[in-house]
């Protein structure tokens, strides 16, 4: 028996563990107009404070909406959750739509899109100055780019079976030491989630407005695609970032990972000192180091701990270690009226199982570059037959569909433990479902949403399709879990929260700011 299948049966004989996973789910998505415009209006009061609300809030601009789930431990429940806040969020655009594509809407001039306001405390102040300064190092348009998040963590009754009984402190380091083995091969083996989910193999030509690129795209009124691409927005167009690929960040350890963050945030940066702190009394960025904090990294997934009042991220592992990790590499699923479907979860599900419960040796920077071009080449044209991937730094190569279905063939004896515990065969059915799609990468959701574009004659036409059948969907809606008094609630319990924080502000905001970089001088 491999050590695979060994840490398998440990936790397969606790049948439990597979229904207690924690999930929770980020959706973004851009209000827009009837023609494909991006809507320019302020966020809708009727969503209550982006400031405060536990469910609706904004991420880069005032027109860029979040939607934010709790954690469950039932899939169904996890969509039912995000049906029920679209419901009442659509309830309170008017005319306006969401936008169900992860590349953006057309944008006539960057200056319409307007930066995400969070009122006038000092803290809210900060989250638009934060995004004053993504403005002014990357561009408005490569931040207006919607993404899905996905949260997800095992339960206490997972480690118990790996590790048995552990005193707190050896149970905080297991889980950390498992946690970073789930990152390090995530980052081996997950381009398979653009491959099999990347949604954004075509873009709006006004994306590129006065950008240079030297990628071969073919167009179709306007819409501007790579034949074989699987997910733009995590190229170097998206939201990758080169200025942070000299950033050495390692997932060997907790230890390193925090030491490499903590040198990103104090490295001073002479392209971004160029833009100024402070000019003319108008602040253009909350500083000039490489990150101006920590949100700034841009990773396909992050380790994560929910962070105590005033408390930083890094500060939060530091002390008790990895709590949930977010997968931060889904697009936008546009074949589904909430951005994600229930048989993406459960590959998920299996696929941060297998990642976790797989050896994963330490990952030197030879191996770390070795996967960025493994990712790049799956992201701009993985759905080219025989697409070949390296395996290390040993020069061996592996086609992307045999490599594939190395991993189901683990993936499958996950999805019957599950099945057994659940009943059914809903993973077992996903597993089955997604292997036709290595061998015809047509099936994969970038090469149908491509097939669609031309077939509709262009990504807009295709976008305001969908956007309308989505939202008859969502008028049409009755609530599941939610209920509209449960959201009028928190709409006001938000303003409440939000008014709390400004009317409890005394320092002077350069006061605010120098306190809160205090750390890193």
């Amino acid at each position: 028996m491999t050590d695979f299948a060994a840490r398998l049966d440990l936790i397969a004989k606790q049948s439990d563990v597979f229904k207690q996973y924690g999930r929770g789910v980020e959706r973004e998505t851009l209000r827009y107009h009837q023609n494909g415009h991006l809507a320019t209006t302020p966020h809708p009061d009727g969503l209550g404070s982006a400031y405060s609300n536990e469910w609706i809030t904004t991420d880069f601009s005032e027109s860029l909406l979040e939607f934010i789930t709790p954690v469950s431990h039932d899939v169904s429940t996890l969509v039912y959750q995000l049906e029920d806040i679209h419901h009442f969020a659509q309830k309170n655009l008017g005319e306006e739509k969401m936008w169900p594509l992860s590349m953006p809407c057309y944008v006539g001039v960057e200056d319409d899109i307007n930066l995400a306001y969070y009122g006038t405390s000092n803290s809210g102040k900060m989250k638009t100055l934060y995004r004053e300064g993504l403005k002014h190092r990357y561009g408005s348009l490569m931040q207006i780019i919607s993404g899905v998040h996905f949260n997800f963590s095992f339960p206490e009754t997972f480690w118990d079976a790996l590790y048995g009984e552990q005193q707190q402190s050896e149970r905080e380091a297991s889980k950390s030491d498992a946690y970073f083995g789930l990152i390090r091969n995530y980052y081996r083996f997950g381009w398979l989630i653009p491959y099999f989910f990347g949604a954004s193999p075509a873009l709006c030509s006004s994306f590129l407005k006065g950008r240079e690129t030297k990628l071969p795209f073919e167009n179709i009124n306007q819409t501007l695609y790579l034949p074989h691409a699987t997910s733009l927005r995590l190229s170097d167009l998206g939201y990758t970032n080169s200025a942070q690929s000299v950033l050495k960040i390692g997932f060997n350890s907790l230890e390193q990972y925090l030491e490499g963050l903590n040198k990103a945030i104090r490295t001073p940066s002479e392209e971004f000192a160029n833009i100024g702190i402070k000019v003319e009394g108008e602040y253009r960025q909350l500083n000039s180091n490489v990150l101006q904090i920590e949100n700034e990294l841009y990773a396909p997934i992050r380790p994560k701990r929910v962070a105590k009042s005033d408390e930083k991220p890094s500060e939060a592992l530091g002390r008790a270690g990895v709590e949930y990790i977010e997968v931060r590499s889904l697009d936008v699923n546009p074949f589904s009226s909430v951005g994600i479907t229930e048989e993406q979860v459960r590959f998920l599900d299996l696929f941060l199982t297998w990642a976790t419960l797989s050896d994963s040796d330490p990952m030197d920077d030879c191996e770390l570059k070795c996967w960025r071009d493994n990712w790049n080449k799956v992201i701009l044209e993985g759905r080219k037959t025989g697409l070949e991937l390296q395996i290390g730094c040993r020069g061996e190569q592996l086609t992307l569909q045999a490599w594939a279905k190395r991993v189901f063939d683990d993936l499958i004896l996950i999805a019957r433990s599950m099945d057994e515990a659940h009943g059914g065969r809903a993973y077992q059915d996903v597993c089955d479902k997604l292997i036709q799609w290595i061998d015809q990468p047509e099936l994969t959701i970038s090469g149908q949403l491509l097939a669609m574009t031309k077939q509709y004659g262009g990504l807009g036409q295709l976008g305001c399709e969908l956007g309308m059948t989505y939202r008859q969907q969502y008028q049409q809606h009755q609530y599941k879990v939610y209920s509209q008094q449960q959201m009028e609630s928190e709409v006001i319990r938000s303003r409440e929260a939000q008014a709390a924080v400004e009317s409890s502000d005394t320092e002077e905001f350069d006061t605010y700011l120098e306190n809160y970089f205090s750390y890193l001088k």
